[in-house]
């Protein structure tokens, strides 16, 4: 009988120990986030950018006529060098897409190289770019002359510094890869990289055709 009692009062301080462990327990050991709540909600930041770059887009179609007796388009841009500055992002987008497949090989070194590569493609655009703006500065074709030169500078260097907030990205991810590899956070990293440096070349296919080839025109 002695027994029995003791074994439930050993039962009873041990549930009484189990329920106090809980109580102390203040975070989940398992993940509780869902598994691509990381993507998702880089989605909704895509978009959310997507709104930004349509109200630029929407106010350069209003005011891109309005020249205040200025240079318009067809004075001021240099499309050989718009040209290249163009290919110089293609190229980048198209050695992000090798360091996606070398990252699905799991080869580091592969990886690194093609985001380097990225990296310094997206330098030589940024640095074209600050190259058009001081040439149409000197120019006198500043952003207060003119309500299309305030569209233009606004939306172009929009995009531009959304271009070297990649590069900073990419640079911090890439000493991310070279200290803890290939993890499943940093793939999960590369992967949103991808999908914003992707986002940007398609803007600018937009910015090349509405702003630069269409400003030309008579």
């Amino acid at each position: 009988m002695l027994d029995i009692t003791a074994n439930q009062g050993a039962g009873a301080a041990g549930a009484q120990g189990t329920q106090r462990d809980n109580a102390l327990q203040f975070y989940l050991p398992t993940e509780h986030h869902p598994k691509n709540g990381t993507l998702l909600g880089f989605w909704v930041y895509l978009m959310s950018d997507c709104l930004i770059f349509a109200c630029l887009f929407a106010v350069y179609g209003v005011v891109g006529r309005s020249y205040a007796a200025g240079p318009s388009g067809a004075d001021l841009f240099d499309l050989p060098l718009v040209a290249l500055n163009t290919s110089m992002l293609l190229l980048s987008s198209i050695t992000y897409g090798f360091a996606m497949l070398e990252m699905q090989r799991n080869r580091l070194k592969g990886t690194l190289t093609w985001l380097a590569v990225t990296g310094l493609l997206g330098a030589a655009f940024v640095g074209l770019e600050l190259y058009e703006f001081a040439h149409l500065i000197h120019e006198g074709a500043v952003p207060q002359r003119s309500a299309f030169l305030s569209a233009f500078f606004t939306l172009v260097g929009t995009h531009g510094l959304h271009v070297t907030f990649g590069i900073i990205w990419l640079i911090t991810l890439m000493f991310q890869l070279k200290k803890h590899g290939l993890i499943a956070a940093n793939k999960r990293r590369v992967m949103c990289l991808s999908m914003f440096w992707h986002f940007l070349d398609v803007v600018w296919i937009g910015v090349f055709t509405f702003v630069y080839l269409m400003g030309v025109l008579p």
